[in-house]
């Protein structure tokens, strides 16, 4: 906590998961990881770190460096769907994490187990009938992220979908996809919800490691760079407008193919994927009840590496920029820490002056 500090703000999140502030970061693949985890943790919020472009063994040696970093209370984000997910909760439970958040819903058992080892589980969905699945098998809390939110989205506005989980669950609720500041916060709490969660304005700051050529390019960006594409992995992805945003968008089927099969060659040693694995998980995808074309079946496959082109080479023509709306309203890259105090301070000043 740093000098000056404003006062916490007690809510449902911050007494469920120990943390000052109810304010979480995200867990962003390539981007939430143990500097930008523990720098969100030590300034009072639940920092979340991203496992899904981890190993195994990467992800027990990252819980461990975010522990010699900080004693507070952090997470980690799985993939509900991965193969080793069962694998992934041992870890975590061995390693005494506070925290599992799912990108997707986990099963009725997996947050059982979770749960029997007193780790706090809280999904991320979007859709009222996910919150009441989950709240209905043991959840502890959710993230409900609305259309304005980075990465896979949907169309409902934030404002629109959290009243109505609001009003479904009976547990805590956390807001996502819009929030930046301290107005943001309260008007979430206002609605009900017992906190914010933040992705874009933690990949903005100087605890980042996202190589600052990238985050130039987020500062940059207006509200209206900001758009929703399915033509990189079949689902719709808000991203930051690229080169290669831009010619997935223009190009027929034959084309989008071709650019999807150079996309792949360039990234297929980096991911040490071969051809027929790149394949069988876009296979899966199709199998999951995705529409994917063939190029976006090469594409699904290796979303996560084109995000690490961007996200840690510096790629921006080779690699896509998930990004909220709120990208176009943010302009500096403080720390975590003067961060969450500048966002606390302003929700302590929009609180006294609301009208009596």
């Amino acid at each position: 906590m740093s000098a000056g500090a404003p006062p916490p703000l007690a809510t449902p999140l911050t007494e469920l998961v120990g943390v000052r502030h109810p304010i979480v970061q995200t867990g962003m693949g390539w981007v939430a990881g143990p500097r930008l985890v523990s720098a969100a943790a030590d300034a009072g919020a639940l920092g979340i770190l991203a496992s899904a472009t981890m190993t195994p063994v990467q992800l027990r040696s990252a819980i461990r460096e975010v522990k010699s970093r900080t004693d507070r209370p952090f997470g980690v984000n799985l993939r509900a769907d991965a193969g080793d997910a069962a694998e992934r909760v041992g870890i975590i439970v061995s390693e005494r994490v506070r925290v599992a958040s799912f990108a997707l819903a986990p099963s009725k058992k997996l947050i059982a187990r979770l749960k029997d080892a007193g780790v706090v589980v809280i999904p991320s969905i979007g859709a009222r009938r996910h919150a009441e699945k989950v709240a209905s098998w043991g959840a502890d809390a959710v993230v409900v992220q609305g259309g304005e939110g980075g990465g896979h989205t949907g169309n409902v506005a934030t404002t629109v979908l959290l009243p109505q989980v609001v009003d479904a669950v009976d547990i805590p609720v956390i807001a996502a996809g819009g929030f930046f500041d301290g107005r943001g916060l309260v008007a979430a709490l206002t609605y009900g919800a017992a906190g914010i969660a933040m992705g874009t304005r933690f990949l903005l700051t100087s605890d980042s490691t996202v190589p600052r050529t990238v985050q130039a390019r987020y500062l940059e960006a207006a509200v209206n760079d900001i758009t929703v594409t399915t033509k990189v992995d079949g689902l719709p992805h808000r991203m930051l407008r690229s080169e290669l945003v831009e010619a997935l968008e223009r190009s027929g089927r034959t084309a989008a193919l071709l650019t999807a099969v150079r996309h792949a060659a360039s990234f297929r040693k980096l991911s040490g994927l071969s051809w027929p694995q790149l394949l069988r998980d876009g296979l899966a995808m199709k199998k999951n009840g995705r529409e994917l074309s063939w190029s976006q079946v090469l594409l699904a496959a290796n979303t996560p590496m084109l995000l690490k082109a961007s996200m840690v080479d510096g790629r921006t023509d080779l690699g896509v920029m998930a990004s909220g709306q709120v990208a176009g309203l943010i302009e500096d890259l403080p720390s975590c820490a003067e961060l969450i105090d500048r966002i606390m301070a302003e929700a302590h000043r929009t609180l006294a002056d609301l009208p009596r």
